[in-house]
């Protein structure tokens, strides 16, 4: 039996995707993560779940060195094949990126091809002084997947995107932090503790409203200012209506901390 795909400790939603030798993607820990991340869809699921945030973890090593390129060069049809299996990590990114709460990772190591893809789409991302990350599809003569193409853009600018992925630039964990794609950079040997403290101080936030505040981040780049202001507006209204909105303003007004969850 290998490493788990889902755990729950505590709050927070544990979800390996990769596995083997290099920590390649797994379609089958894709299949079963997409399934568990899709049920925690809206605020009110996570709520039901008792979840607050998502951790993406992998077994060691480096966090995920992409696809399985041998078995994408033994396929007899390899465009039948790669395309069933970026339809499977397609899937798994959709539901992680639609999931109503923050995400988190801790990257060790290096992040090359899709695992850089799941890298790009998460909320906030932790990294090691040896971390490295690599676009690599363009080094197998591939074009990218895992919506690479979309969020590197959004993140660092289409200039900068068009130069790390023509280029296959790789790029160091001081490069990720200034470009925005990393959240924080510590040391290599409290790297995984650092995630999981973030994971966990999100998860025991307010549940709701971080879910509403990734939502609309997530729509930012894609309606106009009057649209997004109206969203804005009704998601801050369901905030005040709602528990944590009250626990926040009854922590505020008897100046405590407040405590959103048990």
């Amino acid at each position: 039996m290998g490493d788990p795909v889902i755990v729950q400790e505590g709050r927070v939603l544990k979800v390996r995707v990769a596995a083997g030798r290099a920590n390649a993607l797994d379609e089958a820990a894709m299949t079963e993560a997409a399934q568990a991340l899709r049920e925690l869809a809206t605020v009110e699921q996570a709520a039901a779940q008792g979840i607050g945030a998502v951790q993406l973890v992998h077994p060691g090593g480096n966090f995920c060195a992409g696809g399985d390129v041998r078995s994408f060069a033994a396929a007899e049809d390899r465009g039948t094949f790669v395309k069933g299996v970026a339809d499977v990590f397609h899937d798994f990114l959709e539901a992680y990126v639609a999931a109503a709460v923050p995400t988190v990772a801790g990257v060790q190591g290096w992040a090359a091809g899709a695992g850089m893809s799941i890298v790009l789409a998460t909320d906030i991302v932790v990294v090691g002084g040896s971390t490295k990350i690599r676009p690599a599809y363009p080094g197998i003569g591939f074009s990218p997947d895992g919506g690479m193409s979309w969020t590197l853009p959004r993140i660092v600018g289409l200039a900068r995107a068009r130069h790390i992925l023509l280029s296959d630039q790789v790029l160091g964990a001081e490069d990720m932090l200034g470009l925005g794609i990393a959240s924080a950079l510590v040391d290599d040997a409290d790297l995984a503790a650092e995630a999981d403290a973030t994971a966990y101080r999100l998860a025991q936030g307010p549940t709701a409203a971080l879910g509403r505040i990734t939502a609309l981040l997530a729509a930012a780049y894609d309606r106009p200012l009057r649209a997004h202001l109206d969203a804005e507006a009704e998601a801050i209204s369901a905030s005040a209506a709602g528990a944590e909105g009250a626990e926040g303003l009854r922590a505020f007004g008897e100046k405590r901390a407040p405590r959103f969850h048990p």
